[in-house]
């Protein structure tokens, strides 16, 4: 299976399945630790309402990046997936650093791995992530994108900063990662 087809999935499944995979752009990056889903229905979701300028990217071909800047001041990353659903996507919240550590020190001004990409708008900052590489496709440089065995153990949550669907279980992380933006609740 190509990777823009496994990407095409429904929002949650891919958001499961992206837990253990590995994420980099220009080489920079890691294995992924935690996700959220959004699809159209979701009131939570940029693409709740149809297709607009900024969401954009979400109504794309699957395998595609969704970026966009919260607060004025952060940029997200999310990967654009479910070909039968256009308007989902998955944010990537968290990453367990392992390429290009330096790099990654260097833009966050921090030597702390667990500080590194705990949340979007550090893994964005780490791994240079802006509005340039909105709509970009996944499966081509500047990033690299391969699914990983199954984890161990998937927790699942409640998203984080939202409003709307906060009881929405459709937060995934890796069991025991110290990587994660939040910890799950027991």
């Amino acid at each position: 299976m190509s990777l823009n087809d496994w990407l095409a999935r429904d929002a949650v499944t891919v958001a499961r399945d992206l837990i253990g995979a590995r994420l980099l752009v220009d080489g920079v990056g890691g294995t992924i630790v935690e996700t959220e889903a959004y699809d159209p229905a979701d009131p939570a979701s940029h693409s709740f309402g149809g297709p607009r300028p900024r969401n954009a990217a979400m109504f794309g071909p699957a395998g595609r990046a969704y970026v966009y800047r919260i607060y004025g001041a952060h940029w997200c990353f999310n990967i654009v997936c479910d070909r039968t659903r256009p308007g989902s996507a998955v944010l990537i919240r968290a990453l367990e650093p392992t390429d290009g550590l330096g790099m990654m020190a260097q833009r966050r001004s921090t030597h702390d791995p667990r500080q590194l990409c705990s949340g979007p708008g550090k893994l964005c900052q780490a791994l240079a992530i802006d509005k340039a590489l909105d709509h970009a496709p996944l499966d081509a440089p500047p990033f690299v994108l391969e699914p990983g065995p199954p984890p161990a153990g998937v927790v699942i949550g409640a998203r984080i900063g939202i409003t709307k669907g906060t009881d929405t279980p459709w937060r995934f992380g890796l069991k025991g990662s110290p990587y994660l933006s939040r910890p799950f609740r027991q």
